[in-house]
């Protein structure tokens, strides 16, 4: 499988500065997104710095930092020990600079392994899959709202216009061991994912996210138009989206790499 992706960040409609960034590179089949946290330049800072580690990470050697988790796959250990290093050097920043003292930033990622999709996440920025004219939210905010649902404390239509809905429960850097959270999908071809900070989901509901990426023609336009909407209806929070499309490699790849196998 391959993926074609297109992303685009945006301040909003109130935020002075964007403290968001992303990062796509459909040649090592990884998407990132990052919501940065802590005034002033600080949670800019946190999350450029995540999407940068895990960046290099994967343009790099890729060893295994932390343990090894056997439940899941080595591509899927890699992206964990990616985001773990991220973890540490935003957390060693903070803790070194008063400037930057109290920053962090959620991080959502993933990574295509053949019809495997590795993801990883802390905080509440999301991955939802697009699959068959279902959209689906398949990372786990965390946030304490996140656990009052879960919990059946409140309903999803409290939670959506609770007071404390950003509040998390966990973010990078904020503390100097921090795993995130772990995942694994079968993909198919036609599958879209999109990855997206709260500064979307708050303000576009998840009907209307399927509706625009069914509907856009591409990825780019459907970057666009969520952007586009999520500042028509209020643009509280910066607005990141990513978007990626699987599909079925050629055939004459496949039969250039059997080659190039059998001459090894």
């Amino acid at each position: 499988m391959k993926i074609t992706a297109a992303g685009k960040t945006d301040p909003g409609m109130v935020r002075p500065n964007n403290e968001d960034n992303f990062f796509l590179d459909e040649k090592l089949r990884l998407l990132v997104v990052a919501d940065g946290m802590g005034g002033h330049a600080s949670g800019e800072t946190a999350s450029l710095m995540t999407v940068n580690i895990i960046r290099d990470y994967f343009q790099g050697q890729q060893q295994i930092f932390g343990d090894y988790n056997r439940s899941y796959s080595e591509a899927t250990n890699k992206l964990c020990s990616a985001i773990r290093l991220a973890n540490l050097a935003v957390y060693e920043a903070a803790q070194n600079s008063p400037q930057l003292k109290g920053m962090g930033t959620t991080v959502v990622a993933a990574l295509l392994n053949g019809n495997k999709l590795s993801i990883a996440h802390i905080g509440d920025s999301r991955l939802y899959l697009v699959r068959a004219g279902n959209i689906d939210q398949i990372t786990d905010d965390h946030s304490i709202i996140s656990e009052q649902v879960k919990r059946e404390l409140i309903t999803r239509e409290e939670a959506a216009v609770s007071d404390i809905k950003n509040v998390l429960t966990r973010a990078l850097g904020i503390m100097q061991d921090n795993d995130p959270d772990l995942d694994e999908l079968t993909v198919f071809a036609g599958d879209t994912l999109l990855l997206c900070t709260d500064g979307l989901s708050n303000m576009v509901a998840e009907e209307t996210m399927l509706d625009i990426v069914t509907d856009a023609g591409n990825n780019d336009a459907a970057c666009e138009i969520l952007v586009q909407t999520a500042n028509e209806n209020g643009g509280k929070d910066n607005i990141t989206v990513v978007i990626g499309k699987i599909n079925k490699n050629k055939w004459y790849f496949s039969l250039i790499k059997f080659m190039q196998s059998l001459r090894r």
